[in-house]
């Protein structure tokens, strides 16, 4: 069974020949670290030395003729709370004004290169359509949940204009990808640490139908959907299962009620999962051996439909080469 069917497999809920593997998307200041103690030079040849099933391939970019943004939020920091230029907007009007992403401006052609290269792995694809974010650094943070309250009609507006950006953009991305990727994987972090980021109230209210209408999208072009979500999410998993969530990653083990027993107790044959091995202190602080045992345990309660993975795919170079080795070596066992 080579790497696409394996995890095609896995993500639909069945036994594979093992469980999957994927070494997410290490951080940029993580790559040195691993060529050197691998002895790769490639982000493909020390993928394919890990044996690692899958490839994230992200799609096209956005050639504006004046170089802007595809959202351009006009953001007075850094900072999650930093407001951007809806924070004071009261109307629809004034969201109806404003300068929208023109899909027109899209371009396929070096992404479309890539998956045509990609060889016998499973391809993740599509936007990764973080509106949820996206909204939130419009508004700034604390404004856009407080709007929520004062001025729903306002944020609606703006989660539409986005989400049909989104989803004229995958339209357009997945015809002329056909056949050329497995799944639609996009991600919006829906939790904190201990709980989610908003009222299960507000996201029923704020969350769900523009979600659904991304889950749709790509069951409707034959794809399977992958959702990712840090932080504590356990409240709303039955309802993404019900709008369509394939697989979940990246199972942040650290979060409240996100660890592989509780998952596995909870959620097992309704939806498959891809990461679990908990980059906060494991990866970090943790042996070899200790890596290799909490390998083993996560994929007797999650597998067979599971895909290991570090419970953040952007490994930091706080992670060392050798419990990455281990971890890759405690899948193949």
């Amino acid at each position: 069974m080579n790497s696409r069917d394996r995890i095609r497999t896995i993500v639909a809920g069945k036994p594979a020949d093992r469980c999957g593997f994927w070494l997410g998307n290490p951080h940029r200041d993580t790559w040195s670290l691993l060529h050197d103690y691998f002895g790769t030079s490639t982000e493909e040849e020390l993928r394919q030395k890990l044996s690692d099933d899958i490839r994230w391939i992200r799609p096209g970019s956005y050639k504006h003729p004046e170089n802007k943004p595809i959202f351009d939020m006009q953001r007075k920091g850094r900072e999650l709370g930093s407001p951007g230029i809806f924070a004071e907007c009261q109307n629809i009007e004034e969201v109806e004004q404003f300068e929208w992403p023109n899909p027109d401006y899209l371009d396929f052609t070096e992404v479309l290169q890539h998956l045509q290269n990609a060889g016998d792995v499973y391809r993740a694809s599509g936007f990764w359509c973080p509106f949820f974010h996206n909204v939130a650094d419009f508004f700034g943070m604390e404004n856009y949940f407080i709007k929520m309250y004062t001025h729903p009609e306002v944020v609606h507006a703006v989660t539409k204009h986005i989400v049909d950006f989104y989803m004229e953009a995958n339209s357009r991305f997945f015809a002329v990808a056909n056949g050329l990727i497995d799944a639609f994987f996009f991600g919006n972090d829906f939790g904190s640490q201990i709980d989610l980021l908003v009222s299960p109230k507000s996201f029923k209210e704020f969350i769900y139908p523009y979600f659904h209408q991304l889950t749709d999208q790509g069951h409707r072009h034959g794809l399977q959907v992958i959702l990712h979500s840090c932080g504590s999410i356990y409240k709303v998993i039955p309802s993404l299962i019900d709008l369509g969530v394939d697989a979940l990653h990246p199972l942040q083990a650290k979060a409240a009620n996100m660890d592989a027993k509780t998952l596995a107790t909870e959620f097992k044959g309704k939806v498959s999962f891809i990461g679990g091995i908990d980059t906060q202190d494991l990866l970090v602080n943790g042996t070899s051996e200790q890596v290799k045992t909490d390998v083993r345990r996560v994929k007797k309660l999650l597998g067979p439909c599971l895909v290991v993975s570090p419970s953040h795919e952007a490994v930091l170079p706080n992670v060392s080469p050798q419990n990455i080795e281990a971890m890759a070596e405690a899948v193949l066992e």
